[in-house]
């Protein structure tokens, strides 16, 4: 059976392309049309099989037809052919037709910078590590296919072209960094990216198991990391929507009443931590309870407008999409809410008619058994968390769908919840008792050990629990999944969701093994975010600090940048004087030639090549110079022979031999 053809050089160069394009392409498929991706990979097949087959390229209407088409259902699936979605949508497609006229260096030259911006849209849609590292890749793919558009003679290797691609994108690095550094933040084109598409566990409404459904999720809500003693998990609460508002189905946030909370009163020494947060759908932050809005304890974000509600959920003016840095102090210790009545605490009390009516009834008994008589609403709250203990109830993240009444279902008959369900029962009963209550959602306990120095919260890690109102004391925390589950309020032990299948094979094979990788894993992830995601433009600032600029501003920075500028152009133009007596190996050579055949009485011309001054060393020497001319024949074969990139070290001292052996005249 006889070998396979080789393919041809313009073959091979056309296939290392498609392969880099459609790797750039590939992270474009989680963000664009189907009909899209299908398209570019259709052609770029296409485009292989034509290179392969060396057959001729499409026609011209051929090309224009399918960017028609490709309009077309752009308009029809963007509704649109301006803006993001849409115009990424047609650079796709622009990228993989821009293959199909690949018949000369301009074409491959405008693909190559085609490519170079669709590397950069993949950051519209995330910055994180791994789409980093694939787009690194990427660039070094483009710059190696545009070394092989610039060596037009024989066959070069891929490894060689790869690896001068390498070397190019290294000498840039250090431009590439200080850019970064330097170069001014801008908003709000800085950060355009919602990593993860803003993905949350909390919301501004609840409906029952919908706190459970986040529990599967494993991903990281947010990170932080404390000035000091590491507070208990059971202090490790943070605060997220406070929801009052109740149809019967759904708990919605009530409308904000200013001046119905006042100044919260907070007791013993501040808790100082740092925090990273993920992007969220929602326009809050979720901080330990209580962060007050008082001078350096209140977060301070760049770019946004934090306030802190009546309720004291820390409100933002729009919703978060970028990963955030920020520091902040709370008080664990805290009283707060109003002290005696106020009309706003109607909000508070309200439930729907006709729902959950045996709930409701149950709990009024509950508030007229003798010992219960005239008690407060410490004491009847006490009461409730002892019928949840001592109940029967049980912690599960899957209790199954609720009907219409679902508290009256959960409560009485079924009593399996997740912690959602226990505190809109609590809530529900003390309300039916009179008292003022809510839900408060968020977060609730950490990974049991830090990683990299930062406790991880992850969205498992949502929670809900419940407060209520005690006249002179103000709102008070009662958390109803403490008293039936302990471990998961005590530890900060969510349940864990089940894993997938190749996670849950490594975990029974080695489970050390992929708890190590795991958190190999999110260090570096961690130390990406904060070195390079984190960098802000107040970080800026403490750089030109440190290097003794007092008051720096952006104009600071623009000098900097200015004068790093032409410090780098002076480096280059000192590497250009030094380095101007080098030249391609083969010209070298060939200089090098002509003077030693000028030595002997040989003329000849740089435009000469090693055959032509063969022909003109047997006219000038006869067969003398036969030795000196063979040397050139073998010369000319190795300069036009396939596969050879560099003179051969070896043919000079043949040639130096000859050379001697003619003698000067």
């Amino acid at each position: 059976m006889s070998p396979p053809p080789r393919t041809t050089r313009e073959a091979r160069d056309t296939l290392f392309l498609l392969a880099v394009i459609g790797w750039t392409l590939l992270p474009h498929a989680a963000h664009v049309a189907v009909w899209c991706s299908v398209l570019a990979g259709v052609i770029l097949v296409w485009r292989a099989w034509l290179a392969v087959g060396n057959r001729p390229l499409p026609g011209h209407w051929v090309r224009v037809g399918l960017l028609l088409l490709a309009g077309a259902l752009t308009f029809w699936s963007e509704r649109t052919l301006l803006g993001k979605e849409a115009g990424v949508t047609l650079l796709v497609v622009l990228m993989t037709l821009k293959t199909l006229e690949l018949r000369a260096r301009r074409d491959a030259l405008v693909v190559f910078f085609l490519g170079f911006f669709v590397v950069l849209t993949n950051f519209l849609y995330s910055q994180s590590l791994l789409v980093a590292a694939s787009m690194l890749l990427s660039v070094w793919g483009l710059l190696a296919a545009l070394v092989l558009a610039h060596m037009p003679v024989g066959r070069p290797p891929l490894a060689r072209a790869g690896a001068l691609a390498a070397r190019a994108a290294l000498l840039g690095a250090p431009v590439m960094v200080a850019l970064f550094l330097l170069f001014p933040r801008i908003g709000p084109l800085w950060g355009v990216p919602n990593d993860a598409a803003g993905r949350t566990g909390l919301s501004g409404t609840m409906r029952l198991g919908g706190v459970a459904e986040v529990a599967n999720d494993d991903s990281i809500a947010l990170r932080v990391r404390f000035d000091g003693a590491v507070p208990p998990p059971d202090a490790m609460y943070f605060r997220g929507p406070v929801l009052g508002r109740f149809d019967g189905l759904d708990w919605n946030r009530v409308p904000e009443r200013f001046g119905a909370a006042g100044e919260p009163q907070l007791l013993g020494a501040p808790l100082r931590y740092e925090m990273t947060l993920e992007p969220s759908r929602l326009a809050m932050l979720p901080l330990l309870e209580i962060t007050p809005a008082r001078d350096g304890a209140a977060p301070r974000l760049e770019g946004w407008s934090p306030r802190l509600r009546a309720d004291l959920q820390w409100q933002l003016d729009r919703p978060l999409t970028d990963r955030v840095r920020f520091s902040a102090a709370a008080w664990p210790a805290h009283r707060h809410g109003p002290r005696s009545a106020v009309p706003q605490l109607a909000d508070w009390l309200g439930l729907p008619p006709g729902y959950n009516p045996r709930t409701l009834a149950w709990a009024r008994a509950l508030q007229a058994r003798p010992e219960l008589a005239g008690a407060d609403a410490r004491t009847l709250a006490a009461a409730l968390l002892r019928e949840v203990a001592s109940g029967g109830y049980g912690y599960t993240l899957e209790p199954g769908p609720y009907g219409r009444d679902a508290i009256d279902e959960f409560w009485l008959d079924r009593k399996l919840g997740f912690c959602e369900h226990f505190a809109a029962a609590f809530v529900v009963a003390m309300r039916a008792m009179g008292v003022p209550a809510r839900i408060v959602t968020g977060y609730q306990g950490t990974d049991p050990a830090p990683v990299d120095g930062w406790w991880i919260v992850r969205q498992r890690n949502a929670h809900a629990w419940a407060e209520y109102w005690q006249p002179g004391v103000g709102w008070v925390r009662a958390d109803p999944t403490a008293a039936v589950a302990p471990e998961r309020v005590q530890r900060g032990s969510s349940l864990a969701p089940a894993p997938g299948f190749v996670a849950g094979t490594m975990v029974a094979v080695n489970p050390a093994l992929a708890a190590r990788l795991r958190e190999a894993w999110e260090t570096l992830n961690n130390r990406w975010n904060q070195a390079v995601l984190n960098y802000s433009r107040q970080r800026q600032f403490d750089l030109l600090r440190a290097l003794g600029v007092e008051s720096p501003d952006w104009q600071d920075l623009a000098r900097a940048l200015v004068l790093l500028a032409a410090a780098a152009a002076a480096a280059g133009a000192g590497w250009a004087l030094w380095d101007r007596h080098r030249q391609d190996p083969w010209q070298r050579l060939q200089a090098r030639v002509q003077r030693a055949l000028a030595g002997r009485g040989v003329e000849v011309g740089p435009q000469h090549g090693p055959r032509a001054r063969a022909e003109r060393v047997r006219a000038a020497l006869g067969a003398a110079g036969e030795p000196l001319a063979a040397e050139l024949d073998a010369l000319d074969r190795l300069r036009y022979g396939e596969g050879v990139a560099q003179p051969a070290r070896r043919w000079w001292p043949g040639f130096a031999k000859a050379l001697r052996q003619v003698g000067r005249p």
